[in-house]
């Protein structure tokens, strides 16, 4: 298994230059990167020098978050979805078919979770559908936060692959990332069953921290283990806050992960 490096949080010592750390995660061997929003407060991230190192390095984008977030759980926002993954589109068409993420938003209080679960379904599948016809893919992302007392509706894995199974299309898959599954203290295994067929990209961080893996709880010969049993053959995004310098960081996440 390759990494994939988030270079919105590593390889810092390259500097604030996106196109430098990626030119920095290529040196370290990585195969790929991934950034958060594709636009950001109404600027656009460069998107010119990014495709320029990606070229020189022959490292890809494997992912970015379409923008701006919008509720998948609130019908209400569904056309501003719709028209946020109209606007992504382009991107990931541009970056050789780069995973558009979505998060769900938060759950809707004194509304049932059916009602929610099948809003966010009719709109992915509508999404999924411009997505495919654009020959491109969204990764529905379960995220574990808690705003208000509200959580995202979308929190594991286990939910996620629920919804990604009822939209049913090639063009909507999941980003399993262990370290929300942990968040929420579902069994890792039990939550993939059968279904990593739908699984497009793992990312990893520890917990407590978000650091590299190895330095919390998380049991990861267990996770690799079900990763590699199950079939998982992409790469593993590192989506964590190091803890030490860049080639330390990389080897303690390889001994954890057991990657050479």
């Amino acid at each position: 298994m390759n990494f994939a490096a988030c270079i919105e949080w590593m390889f810092a010592g390259a500097g604030d230059d996106l196109a430098s750390r990626i030119r920095a995660a290529h040196a370290a061997g990585l195969t790929g990167v991934e950034i958060h929003l594709w636009r950001e407060n109404a600027q656009t991230k460069p998107l010119d020098d990014i495709e320029r190192a990606l070229h020189d390095t022959g490292v890809r984008l494997r992912s970015f978050c379409v923008e701006p977030r919008c509720s998948l759980v609130d019908p209400a926002d569904h056309d501003r979805v719709l028209a946020a993954v109209a606007d992504a589109i382009p991107v990931a068409q541009r970056f050789a078919g780069a995973g558009m993420v979505l998060a769900s938003g938060f759950t809707r209080a004194d509304v049932p979770v059916q009602e929610q679960f099948d809003a966010v379904v009719a709109v992915l599948k509508r999404a999924a559908a411009l997505a495919r016809d654009a020959g491109t893919v969204l990764w529905l992302e379960p995220v574990y936060m808690v705003v208000g007392g509200q959580r995202m509706f979308v929190d594991t894995i286990g939910r996620g692959l629920d919804i990604v199974a009822a939209v049913d299309s090639p063009a909507l898959r999941l980003l399993a990332d262990v370290y929300h599954s942990a968040q929420t203290g579902e069994d890792f295994a039990a939550a993939v069953g059968d279904r990593m067929g739908l699984v497009a990209h793992v990312q990893v961080a520890d917990t407590p921290g978000r650091h590299e893996p190895g330095t919390g709880d998380i049991d990861w010969t267990a996770v690799m283990a079900v990763l590699r049993e199950k079939g998982y053959a992409g790469e593993i995004g590192l989506e964590y806050f190091p803890s030490m310098a860049d080639a330390e960081s990389l080897a303690m996440t390889r001994k954890a992960l057991g990657i050479a």
